[in-house]
């Protein structure tokens, strides 16, 4: 690896600073510049609109990460932020309740089919720890079985205390439990996506013991046929509750999520990220029997139902509707698949483009798969070099245009030509960045 001076210097310096006051430097793991082609990717924004954002060296990118996800209309979009600019006039948290807690409950019960009662929070992770919370009261067990990444809260990092089903390691490579009572060891038990026998065994150990399934039900591609039905007939058949966290999986393929588009719904779902465009809000949705002896569980938060959140809610979730989102991003998706497959033909590269619309991924076929790392940041670092800030895969929001779409699909052609070099043993010296470090793995994909 080879290291020359970046264009994101400003970003850099920054970053420097904020490992003398922020302890690991930045409060999203997946925002650390370890994420990326670190020293050349921009670490730090100064304004973002629509498909677009400009860092604090004046550099312009077109996004497709969007806040990992969470932007889901297009930065700074006009009808949420008018929304909540309206709403900071009334007032941005009330002594007494809100009537909009009351409207977004509605909208949300419209539209998700696993929702008949629903509690707020600010974020996924709590979210999910407000869902764990209901699931144990409600049936009076302790255990948690789980597939996917579900925050930071002890209930789930406590799994760290174990070992991963697969590779015998941590199940969040890299992630010390440091910090989570040990006590709570073998109260989340993680199991591989897709295996329902080690499901079936997890149950048959805990038996009478598990209060429910926490689980992604997919990210980027579909789940095999018939395995979510048989978790949710696995979860009813032992007492126990199955859980949706489509924190990352809800709104884009569908305005119901993955549960209306897969058509199974579950008897509790976690919602975030993408249902306030960029303003801090989730919620747990479940069955009323299941949801309704939370009135009895201390549940609570000052800042749960501030109107900001709930004003960005309301006009996200209508402009989603409005704007016919999940015809739009089908559109959209298959838009930038076949781009990024006209760069992969232009180019003649041994490379797919695998998922489903609204996570399009690059994989590159390698002679040798243990570069892959270095490969995939490779193609991060140059892209970055020409306004796309993108991993392999790319998440759009209704805000890209054909234009950008075009953009992209040109600059990846010519990473793409770069990583042919590369191939042929300048590896080495194209690489300029450090080789890309995922923050965690997933049990899911």
């Amino acid at each position: 690896m080879t290291t020359k001076a970046s264009r994101v210097q400003t970003s850099l310096d920054l970053y420097e600073k904020a490992g003398q006051l922020i302890p690991g430097k930045t409060q999203l793991i997946s925002r650390r510049a370890s994420s990326f082609a670190h020293p050349v990717s921009p670490i730090y924004a100064s304004s973002a609109k629509g498909s677009r954002f400009t860092d604090v060296d004046g550099n312009e990118f077109i996004d497709w990460v969007n806040c990992v996800t969470a932007v889901i209309l297009g930065h700074a979009d006009e009808v949420v932020d008018n929304a909540v600019k309206e709403q900071i006039d009334k007032g941005s948290l009330y002594t007494v309740n809100s009537a909009q807690e009351i409207e977004l409950a509605e909208l949300l019960c419209e539209i998700i089919p696993s929702a008949e009662m629903v509690r707020y929070t600010k974020g996924g992770g709590e979210a999910c720890a407000v869902a764990v919370r209901i699931a144990r009261g409600t049936t009076g067990k302790d255990k948690i079985l789980f597939s996917g990444y579900h925050g930071w809260h002890d209930w789930y990092q406590a799994a760290n205390w174990l070992v991963d089903p697969v590779t015998d390691e941590f199940p969040f490579s890299g992630i010390e439990p440091i910090g989570v009572p040990q006590a709570l060891a073998g109260t989340a038990l993680p199991f591989v996506y897709g295996d329902l026998d080690g499901l079936k065994k997890l149950f048959e150990e805990n038996k009478g013991e598990v209060a429910a399934v926490m689980m992604e039900p997919m990210r980027s591609e579909r789940p095999p046929v018939g395995y979510l039905e048989s978790v949710k007939q696995l979860c009813h058949d032992n007492g126990s509750i199955l859980i949706f966290d489509e924190v990352s999986c809800g709104w884009r393929i569908s305005l119901g999520g993955a549960q209306e588009w897969l058509g199974i719904t579950p008897d509790m779902s976690v919602f975030a990220k993408a249902m306030s465009n960029g303003y801090a809000m989730g919620c747990v949705v479940g069955a009323r029997d299941l949801m309704e002896p939370a009135d009895r569980m201390f549940i609570s938060s000052s800042y749960w139902s501030d109107n900001v959140g709930l004003a960005a809610s309301v006009a996200c979730i209508n402009e989603l509707k409005r704007r016919d989102s999940t015809t739009q991003f089908r559109i959209i998706g298959e838009k930038v698949r076949a781009a990024l497959e006209g760069a992969i033909d232009s180019v003649g590269i041994s490379a797919t483009v695998t998922g489903i619309h609204t996570a399009p991924t690059i994989s590159f076929d390698l002679p040798d798969p243990s570069i892959g790392p270095q490969i995939n940041t490779l193609f991060i670092q140059e892209m970055s070099k020409r306004g796309i800030h993108s991993p392999t895969s790319f998440k759009a929001t209704l805000a890209h245009s054909d234009e950008d779409i075009a953009i992209t699909a040109e600059a990846a052609a010519e990473s793409m030509k770069i990583i042919m070099r590369a191939l042929e043993g300048e590896l080495e010296n194209l690489l300029e960045a450090e080789v890309k470090r995922e923050p965690f793995r997933r049990l899911v994909t």
